[in-house]
């Protein structure tokens, strides 16, 4: 748990004073598991820092199709887009479990700004980080096989919080929307990485391992589907 919201840590060595900023004028919130923060297409109008539990962010394609972009958990920042103009969200965020969060109200960020200009040069930062995570990920879709984007969202996903984890709780069929991918091929995918002892996998639970074998199947471009 943290004292304030916002760290130099969670907001990648952001500047002292714009951390100091945020956690005075953060308002808190909560959802309960299953409960929505936003829906993609609603308007952006804060920033937020999760304090516990955590985020799916996901977004839904023309035809119906979910993909899950990312699971936030304890410390991350999100929502820095909605800073920077009055556009639409870009995903939906729904709660995996119970959640406390941070708000930021993005008019009332402005006015503290408006008297301290140095500050824009941070929040500017924050958006260039933002967009470069984006930026890999599409590519990652776009140029990756399955089975490397899958290796590499276990890593990541096991990462998350600052310690490693050996054990992840999540299905097929959402392994499946984090890497655009079919759940059958995902199976596929799993089942051959379990008879070569890289994995084992349960009900609703994946364990790790082998990670070193796991980290050169993420990192070779060889790897098919």
């Amino acid at each position: 748990m943290f004292d304030r919201p916002f760290s130099t840590t969670t907001l990648s060595g952001a500047s002292e004073p714009l951390v100091d900023l945020l956690s005075e004028i953060a308002d808190d919130t909560s959802l309960e598991q299953g409960e929505t923060l936003f829906h993609q297409g609603d308007a952006g109008d804060a920033l937020y820092a999760l304090r516990s539990g955590r985020l799916e962010v996901s977004v839904v394609s023309e035809d119906g199709r979910k993909l899950t972009l990312n699971t936030l958990g304890t410390g991350d920042v999100f929502g820095e887009i909605a800073l920077f103009d009055n556009g639409p969200r870009t995903a939906t965020l729904t709660a995996l479990e119970a959640c406390r969060l941070a708000r930021v109200n993005r008019e009332r960020l402005f006015d503290e700004v408006r008297q301290r200009p140095a500050l824009a040069i941070d929040l500017i930062e924050l958006a260039g980080k933002r967009l470069r995570w984006v930026s890999a990920a599409l590519e990652d879709m776009t140029f990756q096989p399955l089975s490397v984007r899958l290796a590499r969202r276990l890593l990541y996903l096991s990462a998350q919080g600052g310690a490693v984890q050996r054990e992840l709780t999540l299905s097929q069929a959402e392994l499946a929307d984090h890497v655009g991918g079919t759940r059958e091929t995902v199976s596929k995918t799993l089942a051959g990485w379990r008879r070569e002892g890289v994995i084992a996998v349960n009900r609703g639970r994946l364990e790790i391992l082998d990670r070193a074998a796991l980290q050169a199947l993420a990192q070779d471009p060889a790897t098919s589907e």
